[in-house]
């Protein structure tokens, strides 16, 4: 990652929950899977009734947000820290308001992208 700051960590980690939030809403994730490059690692951990999961690159993790795609929004619970390479934002689901955390590692963007930073890796950690 090259060097985000705490401040543009916190408006990365806003921004990607809002577009999230809105995907779920639409029930269609095209918008929010723009913000991720095309080789992109994602990871979900503990997830209740499947353990860990993991997608790497675009055609994977599309199929699998098609396949089961997720039907609850996100709230930023805490600070959102830059940990390392990662930036690592807590959160709540809306439903039952059970903790998660969400590590996003972000890489430069094209010239071309919609965003200036495009998230690499993004592992969620349930509970």
């Amino acid at each position: 990652m090259t060097e985000i700051t705490r401040t543009e960590a916190a408006a990365l980690a806003a921004h990607h929950v809002a577009e999230f939030n809105d995907a779920v809403s639409a029930c269609n994730f095209a918008l929010f899977l723009l913000l991720f490059t095309d080789d992109a690692v994602i990871r979900f951990e503990n997830v209740p009734g499947a353990g860990t999961l993991e997608f790497k690159g675009r055609d994977a993790y599309t199929r699998a947000y098609a396949d089961r795609p997720p039907g609850d929004k996100v709230d930023i619970s805490g600070d959102v820290r830059i940990d390392g390479t990662d930036v690592a934002v807590p959160f709540t689901w809306h439903r039952d308001g059970a903790p998660g955390t969400m590590r996003l590692r972000y890489s430069a963007g094209s010239p071309e992208a919609l965003d200036k930073w495009l998230v690499s890796a993004m592992t969620v950690v349930f509970g």
